[in-house]
């Protein structure tokens, strides 16, 4: 008998441009457009195997090894309905297709980083679920298609359908249809772009980013200035800036963004704090930089950007990285040693430095473990379709132990 199974991984993304407060939060349509960058999976990613057999009693789902409920109407019902929808058209359109739009599924997915700590978790899972339907169902459809259900799962979920540098355009339409995932430029385009995580917290966030944007939606003025006179500017400046590889502008609209967002958030009745004195000290660090480089006749050579929670995300060129985690260890000293992955070390412990120039009071030394590890990772690609050795479910169609 067959088996009917794909898998399949997405990335994780993070915004340049901040998605932040829904216009409809049924289907996820966003108040404004939103950039991102999305991060190279042999990093950071969410792994998806889907299964449909007709001995299956139902739909299932498990998330790290623990089932998780399929609730009617939510969202995970409506992407698995909505994948099945574009599979049944397929085998009205070609009656010699086995009918497996009406089995049930057995879905199984693993984060290889901690989920919903401000790493985007939500974003790669819906993107690879996605994906692995998609592989499964066989569809040829585009990635921009695909975007417009892993939007109904989580809103940035739809630029995790693209390598590179991706644009979410909010769209007009009430139905949604208009609201989708474009690539701006694939990761070949501007390879040299990397990013350093500092995992400030791996903690569950005290405000979700669900709820958290509907106060806002509701209650912050500061957010309709936001939509309607500043993102449509900088979405146009920033797009430009990917194209013509000019990271100084990058940069600066990168800060200007994650800055205004987190002013939004402050701006929300009652208040919502996301970052930490962790946080702010990280920014101090990376506006110092900045400065001794243009002081010395330079460009910016960092941008930081923070979602919604303390974890900073450090995008700059290749070149600059090993200065950014000298820097870091310094003020933040680390309990492990730093994962290499691109030998800036050539297996050497990392030695806490500053810059010449750099003035070391903007920010007072932490103790070890306030930044819990470095993650340095880079550009990368969209989801990628995995053998069958990768599958998550054993030959029962329950998940392998691992």
């Amino acid at each position: 008998m067959s088996v009917y199974q794909a898998t399949a991984s997405a990335p994780v993304n993070i915004a340049c441009i901040k998605y932040w407060g829904k216009r409809d939060t049924k289907l996820i349509l966003p108040t404004n457009s939103s950039l991102s960058v999305t991060l190279d999976q042999d990093h950071l990613r969410s792994t998806t195997t889907s299964r449909a057999d007709p001995s299956f009693k139902k739909d299932r789902l498990w998330l790290n090894g623990e089932e998780e409920e399929i609730k009617e109407g939510g969202r995970l019902a409506t992407c698995i309905k909505e994948m099945r929808a574009l599979r049944r058209q397929l085998e009205e359109k070609d009656t010699s297709l086995p009918k497996i739009s009406g089995y049930p599924v057995h879905i199984c997915s693993r984060n290889n980083f901690p989920t919903a700590a401000g790493l985007a978790s939500s974003a790669s899972g819906f993107a690879a679920l996605v994906a692995s339907l998609a592989a499964l169902y066989q569809l040829p459809t585009d990635p921009s298609r695909l975007s417009l259900i892993a939007r109904q799962g989580s809103g940035s979920a739809c630029r995790s359908l693209f390598g590179g540098f991706v644009a979410w355009q909010m769209g007009e339409k009430p139905d949604g249809s208009d609201s989708y995932a474009v690539q701006v430029a694939p990761r070949e385009h501007w390879p040299d772009i990397h990013a350093l995580i500092c995992v400030v917290s791996d903690d569950k966030k005290g405000t979700s980013s669900t709820s958290g944007m509907q106060r806002t939606v509701e209650t912050s003025t500061l957010l309709q200035h936001r939509i309607k006179h500043v993102v449509p500017e900088r979405m146009r400046v920033i797009s430009e800036a990917i194209l013509a590889r000019d990271f100084d502008t990058f940069a600066r609209v990168t800060m200007q963004d994650s800055n205004q967002f987190h002013a939004v958030a402050l701006d929300t009745d009652p208040p919502i704090f996301y970052m930490n004195d962790v946080s702010r000290a990280i920014i101090a660090l990376i506006v110092e930089y900045n400065r001794v480089s243009v002081a010395n006749g330079g460009k910016l050579k960092a941008a930081y950007t923070y979602d919604a929670g303390p974890n900073a995300v450090i995008y700059a060129p290749k070149e600059n990285i090993k200065e950014i985690v000298e820097l870091i260890v310094k003020y933040f000293p680390q309990v492990e040693p730093f994962k290499d992955p691109f030998a800036l070390f050539q297996g050497q412990s990392v030695q806490g430095t500053v810059v010449q120039g750099f003035n070391e009071a903007v920010a007072k030394p932490f103790e070890a473990g306030a930044v819990k590890k470095l993650i340095h990772t880079r550009v990368g690609d969209g989801p990628r379709t995995l053998g069958a050795e990768e599958s998550l479910l054993g030959q029962d169609g329950l998940p392998k132990t691992v």
